[in-house]
């Protein structure tokens, strides 16, 4: 069995968090990542972590936002995951998870959520073996400005 190591994300990382994040239909360029990660890396509201075995190259990726809003009080949300299509079905989602769970638990938040698109079928079965469950179906609508 392979090892899996979970570390928090560098900037270094912006290449292969732009690839991995490109599979799931999210493609930017490796500077807007690496931008995004300038930013997000040193608040304290924000984790982002990494997964990776011997090879060079990252398998996975987790974010997770600390939330307070005035209708569902204060949360985690996990605001993006992705595991490279070669590397599913491994562990690497579970190893993850577990990361992020070990970092909601640690800001002292009673809850962690993720929302999950319907077309992502097979990330439905993930979440509820992992224990979460369903609570709601909604759509999102956006406007561009």
């Amino acid at each position: 069995m392979e090892t899996i190591t979970v570390r928090a994300a560098r900037v270094a990382d912006a290449a292969q968090i732009a690839r991995l994040s490109a599979q799931l239909g999210y493609p930017e360029s490796d500077e807007v990542f690496a931008a995004r990660l300038r930013q997000l890396l040193p608040l304290p509201q924000h984790a982002v972590f990494v997964a990776a075995d011997a090879g060079a190259a990252l398998l996975g990726f987790i974010a997770v936002e600390h939330r307070l809003t005035l209708e569902t009080g204060e949360r985690v949300e996990i605001v993006g995951l992705v595991v490279d299509a070669d590397a599913r079905r491994r562990g690497v989602g579970r190893v993850l998870l577990a990361a992020a769970e070990a970092w909601a638990r640690g800001t002292g938040t009673p809850e962690l959520v993720v929302r999950s698109n319907v077309v992502r079928a097979e990330s439905h079965p993930f979440y509820e073996g992992a224990g979460y469950r369903r609570a709601k179906t909604q759509h999102v609508y956006r406007k561009t400005l």
